[in-house]
């Protein structure tokens, strides 16, 4: 099974979900979601698979988020334009991001994450 790890390195975050997986001897594919954020196609697929409202995929804490007043506009903004947006900054993509053969995880929450890996990974 692959599975992609987008994280954004000094996120204290992120450090604890790779430690996380690390100590799941959980195998990743570890992408920096600033230097190589996902694509538009992607995002398309895994909001799709995920769900989840595309809200759930926006850093809503992030500084960029706050800057272009997105919590008074989201809802306004077509999806298609919020998913090029995410495409064009990975710190407005809520972290870390992470995406299996069947499963797309938004923000770290460890029984989530164990119940959904740990079975996968069986």
């Amino acid at each position: 099974m692959k599975i992609l790890f987008f994280q954004y390195p000094s996120c204290s975050t992120c450090k604890k979900a790779a430690k996380w997986l690390k100590d799941h001897d959980i195998d990743i594919e570890s992408k920096h979601i600033v230097e190589t954020p996902p694509t538009v196609g992607e995002l398309t697929e895994w909001i799709t698979h995920s769900n989840l409202p595309l809200q759930k995929f926006f850093n809503t804490s992030g500084q960029k988020y706050r800057e272009l007043n997105l919590k008074n506009r989201i809802s306004t903004i077509p999806e298609k334009e919020l998913i090029e947006l995410l495409a064009s900054d990975g710190k407005l993509i809520k972290r870390p991001l992470l995406v299996t053969d069947s499963q797309v995880l938004v923000g770290f929450n460890a029984e989530l994450w164990q119940d959904v890996l740990l079975s996968e990974t069986k």
